[in-house]
């Protein structure tokens, strides 16, 4: 049974991701389903991941976020606050625009958003990695996990749904009003004050690019990060074109928020527990490999839908699978990222890992259209397959992870190592 002061980490990190997935999970899935049902191009949209490609490139400024700040609002707290209320602000301004006339404009301001979230996604991991133990990592990003899939459901499903019925304007106000109230948490946070120690002084007498270097150079970590790369190929490259696949199989824009951003993510929140429970038995690296086998048979059911197998209990189990992988992956990836990260550089560290991932998801997602266009839905999930069978063979034979106790022996020493 968790403790108090483990369960209030839990329930801020909770809130704070379920704010941060909102307006992503609107960008990836409920903006390309729309745009598409409006006669947007494949390749059109393949590149639409591109309006949040600072995401890939957030770890270029992760450093100033882990130096600077304004301390008496606490130093990721100030970052988290302001870039959230950036992004509502920018998210009523494009609800007051025309769609169809004022596209550009939109997609300007989305562009926009998605550089506060990149931004605020730093702090936030930040954040994240200097509150939890390590005895605290498993169960602790699978609560992370399932904010994030509340916030993916509501920015994704569920705007899909609001889109449907309310349009764009009054959706996209009511988006923002969610994104303000899951934000009372954090105001309510009181962060510890914390020491800029002269390791993270980055223009000071360290060079700004060692911090990078360094990060890269400890070992293993080039392995970890093929792994990391490998998976959101494999994993966007697919994805990507399974949504306009759903569109072009004739399925409304209501019946994909329902598929997708509701079911599935309801799913994703059961993966994303099953892998809290089997870190502690399996370990990081066997959680992996298991979570990384069910999403290649995810994959492998992206074919059916091409042969004329649309049925909705098809599309439901395609789903299951695709989506409780996604669970199991990211939070047992998120939890080896924060083992990796060091606390006095939280920030950059963490951000380097999950901008590759970034890197890697969005020139897949980029070229899944092109792709789609020239060889068929059916040639991109084929080769989206080789890419997880490579992936799962470089997590069984290459890569090491270092062993992290989650028992209750290690709870105790680690709480009277705080005590003393």
């Amino acid at each position: 049974m968790p403790s108090k002061q483990t369960l209030q980490k839990f329930i801020l990190l909770g809130s704070l991701y379920l704010s941060q997935f909102m307006p992503f999970w609107f960008l990836s899935q409920a903006l390309p389903v729309l745009l598409r049902q409006q006669g947007m191009s494949l390749e059109a949209i393949g590149l639409l991941p591109l309006v949040a490609i600072a995401i890939a490139f957030k770890f270029l400024w992760s450093p100033l976020i882990d130096r600077y700040s304004y301390a008496r609002w606490g130093h990721y707290r100030f970052w988290i606050i302001l870039f959230q209320l950036l992004v509502v602000a920018i998210t009523v301004v494009c609800s007051l625009l025309n769609l169809e006339t004022q596209l550009p404009f939109i997609l300007l301001g989305l562009a926009i958003m998605g550089t506060c979230c990149a931004s605020q996604d730093i702090a936030t991991d930040a954040l994240a990695v200097r509150l939890l133990e390590p005895y605290e990592r498993g169960m602790g990003n699978a609560v992370q996990g399932i904010g994030g899939a509340l916030g993916r459901m509501i920015g994704g499903g569920g705007m899909l749904i609001l889109l449907n019925r309310w349009g764009w304007t009054n959706s996209l106000l009511s988006l923002a009003a969610v994104m303000v109230i899951a934000l009372v948490p954090v105001l309510i946070y009181r962060e510890p004050h914390r020491k800029i120690s002269e390791t993270n002084t980055v223009f000071g007498q360290q060079n700004y690019f060692k911090v990078f270097i360094k990060f890269v150079q400890r070992p293993g970590m080039g392995t970890w990060l093929l792994v990391l790369g490998l998976y959101a190929a494999t994993h966007n490259l697919s994805a990507t074109m399974f949504t306009p696949l759903l569109v072009d199989a004739g399925l409304s824009m209501a019946d994909i928020g329902s598929l997708q951003g509701v079911f599935g993510i309801s799913v994703s929140i059961l993966g994303t527990l099953a892998a809290g429970i089997l870190i502690g038995k399996l370990g990081r690296k066997g959680t992996l490999l298991v979570a990384g086998a069910i999403s290649l048979t995810g994959i492998l059911f992206y074919q059916l839908p091409t042969f004329g197998f649309t049925q909705l209990p098809v599309l439901y189990s395609i789903v299951s699978f695709a989506f409780f992988s996604l669970g199991m992956v990211g939070t047992t990836a998120f939890t080896i990222m924060m083992d990796k990260s060091r606390p006095e550089m939280a920030g950059t560290d963490y951000t380097l890992q999950t901008s590759l991932i970034a890197i890697g998801s969005v020139l897949s997602a980029a070229v899944s259209g092109v792709l789609a266009e020239a060889i068929g839905y059916r040639g991109v999930f084929a080769l989206s397959g080789v890419l997880g069978m490579v992936c799962l063979a470089v997590i069984a034979k290459k890569l090491t992870l270092s062993t992290h106790s989650v028992s209750r022996d290690e709870q105790i020493k680690s709480q009277l190592e705080k005590s003393v």
